[in-house]
């Protein structure tokens, strides 16, 4: 499927898309409902570019629906749940039939195959298992590939390096965050990265920047690669970067891609940035149709050097939820880390702290520097902070209150990297 032709791949979308369309309006009430408040039946879908007249499905519409509200198969052919990690109110709960684990298994091992994982290698499944997607998403397809898996879950960092090292792990599965933790401690157990087997990161579930994937890469010796996925979609797996690492390939037979206007919603071409909207084409479970992801970013269709005819999505870095406006400036936490990790002797651990005083809104960055930084004279602290203000000040137009901190002094995640605090909302 990765490399067929584009006709043929744009009549397989087609058909599946009447398909899954049809299921839905048939068995979704919500769906139907919709359906029919703005006229199209399932029948006028006759083009792909009908797909823009049906409406957009978002995350609330999973919240309001709680537990089983959008599904589209009865409960005896479900066998597998899963739920987002919200930390407010009820989770969203996704769902699958047999052949929805089969399809996504199958979505993995192109994932694998993509940025050269084979059988014979050791995969390190560092994602958390449980109502999570990531684990078992991860789980699953390395063993359909005939990799070998090791499902250590997440936390308890010394075990993770001690298996790294004593199992000859090649291929590690993780945020991207958490895997800078583990080079971290290693170092302070005597455990060089560089020393290691591995050679691949499969990293996700959180954004990250090129400069992010640069540092890992210096420290580690191993190739980063981006996956993308979601779990109102599928959980990992619906897009993936191959060796080339020129932005994960969507893979479109099942995961049919749009790039609208986040403001007003209007379809934009290829190559232009807006928030990715997604149709699953084979989901039975819980068929999701103009699903909004809030992800900023766009679809390239030029052709790759593996040949793979899969558009890919260009790296998401942010989305259009996390925006914090500050002083009627509009900032992402990307364009943080971009700016800090610009500059030398800073590690990629920070945390932005977003306050108001006065009536006016604050903002402190906290970082950590490198041992031969914090051990420096004065001078050389105070110049650093300069650097890094006149950095995000560059980057951002915001004048920033810069915080250098000792290593290892910021709290490490063994999931999500929590980055922001916004006391304005307390």
């Amino acid at each position: 499927m990765d490399f067929l032709p584009l006709e043929q791949l744009r009549q397989i979308q087609l058909t599946r898309l009447q398909v899954i369309v049809r299921r839905a309006y048939d068995r979704v009430p919500l769906f139907h409902r919709r359906m029919k408040e703005r006229g199209p039946n399932p029948d006028d879908l006759r083009t792909l570019a009908d797909l823009a007249r049906l409406p957009f499905t978002v995350k609330t519409d999973l919240r309001d629906a709680y537990p089983f509200g959008l599904f589209a198969s009865p409960l005896q052919e479900i066998v597998r749940f899963h739920a987002s990690s919200g930390t407010t109110g009820k989770p969203i709960v996704v769902a699958y039939t047999k052949e929805d684990v089969d399809d996504w298994a199958r979505a993995m091992v192109r994932s694998f195959s993509a940025c050269g994982v084979h059988n014979g290698d050791i995969v390190q499944n560092a994602y958390g298992y449980g109502l999570f997607t990531g684990g078992l998403g991860a789980h699953y397809g390395a063993e359909a590939l005939g990799a070998s898996v090791i499902p250590i879950s997440g936390g308890n960092t010394e075990r993770q390096i001690m298996v790294l090292k004593d199992f000859g792990v090649t291929v590690i599965c993780c945020t991207p965050s958490y895997f800078l933790h583990l080079v971290e401690r290693g170092s302070e157990l005597g455990v060089n990265f560089h020393d290691l087997p591995l050679r691949i990161g499969v990293f996700g579930a959180e954004p990250w920047t090129e400069s992010m994937r640069r540092r890992i890469e210096e420290l580690s010796g191993i190739k980063a690669y981006d996956i993308y996925g979601l779990s109102e979609i599928v959980g990992p797996g619906v897009a993936m970067e191959c060796q080339h690492q020129s932005g994960p390939h969507l893979f479109e037979d099942m995961f049919y891609p749009e790039i609208i206007d986040p403001d007003t919603g209007t379809p934009l071409p290829d190559g232009q940035e807006g928030e990715l909207v997604i149709t699953t084409l084979c989901k039975r479970a819980m068929p999701m149709i103009r699903y909004r992801t809030r992800d900023i970013t766009s679809l390239v269709a030029t052709p790759c050097a593996c040949g793979r005819t899969l558009r890919r999505i260009s790296r998401i870095s942010r989305r259009s939820d996390d925006m914090l406006i500050i002083r009627g400036v509009n900032l992402f936490p990307s364009q943080i880390e971009t700016a800090l990790l610009a500059v030398e002797g800073t590690l990629p651990h920070y945390q932005i702290i977003v306050d108001r005083q006065q009536g006016l809104d604050t903002l402190e960055v906290q970082v950590e520097v490198t041992p031969e930084f914090f051990s420096d004279m004065v001078g050389g602290l105070e110049k650093l902070q300069g650097k890094l203000s006149h950095a995000i000040e560059s980057v951002t137009g915001l004048r920033a209150t810069i915080r250098l901190v000792a290593p290892r002094t910021l709290q490490r995640s063994e999931g999500k990297a929590k980055r922001v605090i916004d006391r304005r909302q307390m």
